[in-house]
């Protein structure tokens, strides 16, 4: 697996999103969820930019981005964000690729500005009212985040971790020094609650009309060893947006990026390219 390229910075209202850019062609961008960054996507860029300009941003609050705590974090605000560095880059339009709460965001965003999109591809993905869940929902409560501020320790973080992937010896040091980037700071602590705090369902239920009227391309990838997040996502998900694609794989955790690389990005690029052949047609 190649090294990640250099951290680059990116002024967004002020404050700076760290991302990271490599290969040529289309662009794709990459966007995490609540937990990780830039970093989920290790396995994945060296594959995807064989072909592709791949950007992974690192949201606001998240691994190297600022960490202000007088900013809205939910995925609405986010997805202001993200569309104010879509615009700094210069790079539509693009693939968006989501996993988690940044599939989330991807979807607010494919509803708001589909014209800047080739497609959108869901992984693992929130949806509707099926989010949060635990034990992120706990820490909407004061007294739970004063103790997730003292007790978060790297023991804690790796049985999270563990629940949210297939195939236990991929949880390394390596992968674990990554998730607890984050995590050991305390101005990392605080952005990570601030960042529970701040998520709320409505901002999806308030699309469900939009994604049944929704014309653009979607492909949903649904790793069915998902100990977080239920199956009924993707499978409402596939049969309320028009001609989505669902991919299924057994051997998929929440984190199924460090599962399955291989198969996600055959099937992102297959998606790709058959989006690419019906635009020319």
């Amino acid at each position: 697996m190649s090294a990640q390229p250099d951290v680059k910075t990116c002024d967004v209202f002020g404050y700076q999103l760290a991302y990271h850019r490599d290969g040529s062609g289309e662009t794709a961008l990459l966007v995490h969820g609540i937990t990780t960054y830039s970093f989920i996507w290790r396995r994945i860029v060296p594959l995807l930019s064989a072909q592709y300009d791949v950007i992974s941003v690192d949201l606001l609050g998240c691994g190297h981005s600022d960490k202000p705590l007088d900013v809205d974090y939910s995925i609405k605000h986010h997805t202001d964000l993200l569309h104010e560095f879509v615009a700094q880059l210069d790079i539509c339009p693009f693939h968006y690729v989501g996993h988690d709460l940044g599939a989330g965001i991807g979807q607010i965003y494919a509803v708001r500005h589909p014209e800047q999109l080739f497609d959108l591809t869901l992984i693992n993905t929130v949806a509707y009212d099926f989010w949060p869940v635990q034990p992120i929902i706990t820490m909407r409560t004061p007294i739970i985040r004063q103790l997730a501020m003292a007790t978060l320790d790297f023991g804690t973080l790796k049985l999270l971790v563990k629940r949210g992937v297939y195939y236990q010896d991929r949880v390394t040091p390596e992968l674990m020094d990554l998730f607890w980037v984050s995590m050991k700071t305390r101005e990392g602590r605080k952005a990570f609650l601030h960042f529970a705090k701040c998520l709320n369902n409505q901002h999806l239920l308030e699309i469900e009309e939009a994604l049944r009227e929704m014309s653009l391309p979607v492909l949903i990838i649904r790793g069915e060893a998902d100990f977080y997040l239920s199956s009924e996502i993707s499978q409402r998900l596939h049969r309320e947006i028009p001609g989505s694609k669902l991919v299924r794989i057994a051997t998929g955790g929440h984190y199924i990026q460090e599962d399955e690389p291989q198969k996600i990005t055959d099937s992102i690029m297959r998606f790709f390219e058959e989006n690419r052949h019906a635009r020319k047609s």
